[in-house]
């Protein structure tokens, strides 16, 4: 790389010590859900809902209850928050609708090996959600949407605004069951079901960018068995279309299903822990949390699956992911299995087109990433509320996919400082990516960034 070492390493310092510089004092959670405070059934009723519900009436208790299982009412669209948004409840307790949002502001200094450096100012995600139930809390809907430029994507003539992220119908018989219709994210990856609002380090992994199944439409079924206590499991399954969110171009009828089975053989991690990276919490005693899931995507018409670029021609692909999160007084370890195979060659061709006074000639290539990746993190969460983490992910291609794909690996460290757990923090982070090729004579490449981060939501 061309900028001298002493440099880098001057700039890194800086960055890192933001947060020291700008460190506050944690809020207030003497109306926190999550303190140890002996609140009244009034008091709660009023900070959760706004309003004083009589504490004799038991209808009013149960529906403050399911008030409190948020998280646990929506295991399809998990969405961790310090509290519960801002509520609204009409006055017969037939109809709720909740309001949060989420705001991701960032500053990147990119140092490009080859390329020009350059500094990067975005509000990488702005989302705003809205969920409650409707004439019965069994029946629940979750509406997310988007407006972020890195969320909506470039627009382009014939193509759709994605700034739907989730729009979903939901019924919950009892504790254990939830059926769900229409968009949202599938039982993937652990990363990737994770809130990008729950993450320790600024952004997911390489792999879970390559590898993801992310969101589609379909008909999702789960049966969750959770105890604190206990040794608990769940298993999470799902039939969808295999397009991706808001497809809407010629309909087929390949389908792409999905299953995921969960395990925690010391218990259910608690409030909510496993939809949020780091043990912000401080696990009094060991929570495992072990996982697997196995997606097919039938006639699949994107370079991955759900996300990428439009193939040539359709292909048959399949995913596994194995991933693993422990947590315990603090320190959080996570490690991540993922892979994608493709029937037959992963590189598709356009029409070959006639070169005049010569053989017809193969057009563009569009290919399947087909390979597999694994992702190590380690944290520890110091009792004044900052949070050291590495996380270290290498990333391999299979077969022809080398011919448009390069192998990468990417290590990142960065300092956290949590005011008011994950929906206020203060993030820093400094990332080596490495690029190698191997089917061509193209140069190897290391790429840094510096970049630092405010998350603020509800």
């Amino acid at each position: 790389m061309k900028i001298p070492n002493l440099r880098f390493i001057l700039i890194s310092l800086n960055v890192l010590a933001i947060p020291l510089v700008m460190s506050a004092k944690p809020l207030s959670t003497a109306h926190s859900l999550n303190s140890g405070d002996q609140l009244t059934f009034n008091t709660i009723t009023e900070s959760v809902v706004g309003m004083v519900l009589p504490s004799d009436q038991p209808d009013s208790l149960a529906l403050v209850l399911n008030f409190l299982n948020d998280d646990i009412r929506f295991p399809t669209l998990p969405y961790y928050t310090y509290g519960s948004g801002l509520g609204i409840t009409s006055p017969d307790s037939t109809f709720r609708m909740n309001i949060r949002f989420r705001m991701q502001n960032r500053a990147s200094f990119n140092i490009n090996d080859g390329r020009d450096n350059g500094v990067e100012g975005v509000v990488r995600r702005l989302r705003l959600r809205f969920d409650g139930f409707v004439g019965d809390p069994s029946f629940l809907y979750a509406i997310q949407l988007s407006f972020a430029p890195g969320d909506v994507g470039a627009l382009e003539d014939g193509e759709n605004l994605n700034v739907i992220r989730d729009a979903m119908f939901f019924y919950r018989p009892n504790d254990r069951v939830n059926l769900g219709f229409g968009q949202t994210k599938l039982p993937g990856n652990r990363q990737r079901v994770n809130s990008s609002g729950a993450l320790q380090l600024t952004d997911r992994s390489i792999n879970n960018a390559r590898f993801t199944i992310d969101r589609d439409y379909g008909v999702h079924a789960y049966y969750l068995n959770e105890d604190e206590n206990a040794f608990s499991w769940n298993i999470k399954t799902a039939v969808s279309t295999g397009n991706g969110r808001n497809w809407t171009k010629s309909p087929s009828t390949d389908l792409a299903y999905t299953g995921r089975v969960e395990l925690m053989p010391f218990g259910a991690l608690s409030g909510g822990g496993m939809f949020f990276e780091g043990d912000i919490l401080r696990e009094q005693t060991p929570k495992l949390l072990l996982a697997t899931t196995y997606h097919v995507n039938y006639g699949a018409r994107r370079s991955q699956g759900q996300t990428g670029t439009e193939l040539f021609e359709t292909r048959d692909l399949t995913s596994f992911f194995v991933d693993a999160m422990f947590k315990y007084k603090g320190f959080a370890a996570m490690y991540a299995y993922m892979s994608r195979s493709v029937e037959g060659n992963p590189l598709t061709v356009s029409t070959p087109f006639q070169v005049i006074g010569g053989d017809p000639a193969p057009g563009p290539v569009v290919g399947v990433f087909a390979g597999n990746g694994h992702d190590w993190q380690l944290s520890y969460i110091f009792p004044s509320n900052y949070e050291l983490i590495g996380r270290y992910s290498v990333q391999h291609t299979r077969g022809n996919a080398g011919a448009v794909f390069p192998d990468v690996n990417q290590l990142s460290f960065g300092l956290t400082r949590y005011i008011w757990e994950h929906t206020l923090k203060l993030q820093a982070e400094v990332t080596r990516t490495e690029t190698v090729w191997q089917a061509d004579a193209r140069p190897s490449t290391e790429d840094w960034y510096l970049r630092f981060q405010i998350e603020i939501g509800i």
